[in-house]
């Protein structure tokens, strides 16, 4: 018992410490927004972080660490923690090695990369130059964040757990106090040099991402011993481990320097649109779909690891219908509440009704695919519990050839501007989660395709009342635009909560299976408080 309760006590801290990442990542894009607004300066910004941040996608945070801790924790229970640290000296030398000679290479390189990623910022007077500039400031940012997230591995493995959860927070609350801060002085009034500052202040965040976690590493008995050897089979495991998740990762970047590609065509302020909106569409589809996918994993696993298949195809039938249940009318609030929403978040300073405007209309095609991102986070990992890893990675490069082609055509076809680049994002993961459900069928059976067609018909019926209420209010919101924020915010809310009560009333009604699991998971979560 001693063992599940500090089991529950470590979850409670994580999940605390990313609430808390994430509200301070809003602050931070809410604060440089306000600073710089949604133009020139802000797409050169977005781009630059885009560079050594794709790197840390790839082969820090995710693949990295989760590696590492596999490896590590086998180490210490086969041959001692001593051994372990030992493990963990060549990694961080090989890390920090390998990382080094990254960083002096995008630095020498950043020119050619950048203009590759964002050709069409050559259309804009000193763009491109400034792009270049910010991004041989912030590289070294992907040694710093590397190494963190060896640090995070090494910690979690010894069960410590606080330092880890609250080091990208910390990340956060560096970037945004020492970005302000250099950014004043560089430019008290915010102009195009204060960028430099902002570029100063996200290395500061990654230094205070990795500084964080030293004492607790220190506690726990590390201490670093420079260590060349990499011929050890230890090195060896974690390099190997890595490989699908690098794979799988690359996929999603892929689409990203697409994305960023055609963006560039489209003047000054799309990526910077485009960036905010996807980070609010990313809010639900963090609390449902990942929470979904969260408790569904072991169950499956479980499932499939005794050979219970007709279990396994039950639970994750009815995760991916609870999924629907939970973001369908998700999507439905934000494509009818974008505005107002964009607007009570963002618009103050620099952020004009103009960005409001283009932002809000990237979020509401964004919106359109939060159904199909939210059924892929809980379908793709099933995968790998059936031991079929490399078929969401295969289909993930189908997505890029789609997103591609869907660029092209309503970019210089339809001429949809930045809402053509959400949009094929949106298609691409629908049709991503289309091809993995199809495959699914044919791996484990039927997976109840006839209920999740009918739980998906009645929650677009009972999201009618939704669409009915945010479209009856929208005059009204826009009417509360330039009052005071507590009032906007109180109007937001009111509306919010009612769209949420209809939902709910309809969906008992109409009998909705995903109404029944929503209740027996908030009656859960209130008596473990109590």
């Amino acid at each position: 018992m001693k063992g599940e309760r500090l089991n529950t006590k470590a979850a409670g801290i994580v999940s605390a410490a990313i609430m808390l990442s994430r509200v301070l990542g809003l602050a931070r894009d809410v604060i440089f927004a306000a600073l710089f607004g949604a133009d020139k300066g802000m797409d050169a910004f977005l781009t630059a972080f885009r560079v050594p941040n794709l790197l840390r996608d790839l082969f820090a945070e995710g693949a990295l660490s989760t590696a590492f801790v596999t490896v590590f924790s086998q180490r210490i229970a086969t041959d001692g923690e001593e051994a372990a640290w030992k493990l963990a000296s060549k990694m961080a030398t090989l890390t920090t090695v390998f990382m080094s000679l990254v960083t002096l290479i995008g630095v020498i390189f950043s020119g050619p990369f950048i203009r590759f990623i964002s050709p069409g910022f050559a259309n804009e007077a000193g763009k491109t130059a400034l792009t270049i500039h910010l991004t041989q400031i912030m590289f070294p940012f992907i040694l710093m964040v590397s190494l963190a997230a060896l640090v995070m591995g090494m910690l979690n493995s010894t069960n410590r757990f606080t330092a880890p959860a609250l080091a990208s927070s910390f990340f956060n609350i560096g970037s945004i106090a020492g970005g302000v801060a250099f950014g004043w002085w560089m430019d008290p009034h915010f102009g195009e040099r204060a960028l430099t500052g902002l570029a100063l202040g996200t290395l500061l965040g990654g230094m205070l991402q990795l500084a964080v976690q030293l004492p607790d590493l220190r506690r726990a008995g590390f201490r670093l011993v420079l260590d060349f050897r990499w011929n050890d089979p230890g090195v060896r495991k974690v390099l190997v481990l890595m490989i699908p998740a690098v794979i799988a990762a690359s996929a999603v970047q892929i689409n990203v320097m697409i994305n960023t590609i055609f963006a560039s065509y489209l003047g000054n302020g799309p990526i910077t649109w485009l960036s905010y909106a996807f980070r609010l569409m990313q809010l639900p589809l963090g609390i449902f779909g990942v929470a979904v996918a969260t408790v569904t994993l072991p169950v499956i696993s479980r499932a499939s690891a005794i050979g219970d298949m007709a279990r396994f195809r039950s639970t994750l039938s009815k995760a991916m219908r609870l999924a629907v249940f939970l973001t369908l009318p998700s999507a439905v609030g934000l494509v009818f509440l974008a505005q107002p929403i964009i607007s009570l978040i963002y618009q103050r300073g620099r952020f004009t009704d103009v960005a409001t405007l283009h932002t809000a209309e990237a979020l509401q095609y964004y919106a359109i695919g939060l159904v199909g991102y939210s059924c892929i986070k809980v379908l793709s990992p099933a995968f790998y519990a059936i031991n079929h890893k490399w078929t969401p990675m295969s289909v993930s490069f189908l997505s890029i050839g789609l997103n591609l082609f869907l660029n092209w055509i309503f970019i210089f076809h339809f001429r949809m501007g930045h809402c053509g680049l959400a949009l094929s994002t949106a298609l691409s993961a629908t049709v991503n989660f289309t091809l993995l459900y199809i495959l699914m069928t044919r791996l484990s059976g039927s997976l109840e395709t006839s209920a999740m067609a009918d739980t998906f018909g009645r929650c677009v019926l009972a999201s009618l009342p939704i669409a009915g209420v945010c479209w009856i209010c929208q005059s009204w919101l826009t009417g509360l635009a330039y009052s005071p924020i507590a009032i906007r915010a109180a109007g937001l809310a009111l509306v919010i909560a009612t769209a949420i009560i209809l939902f709910l009333t309809a969906s008992w009604l109409l009998g909705i299976e995903g109404f029944s699991e929503f209740l027996g998971m908030v009656s859960r979560r209130l008596k473990r408080k109590t």
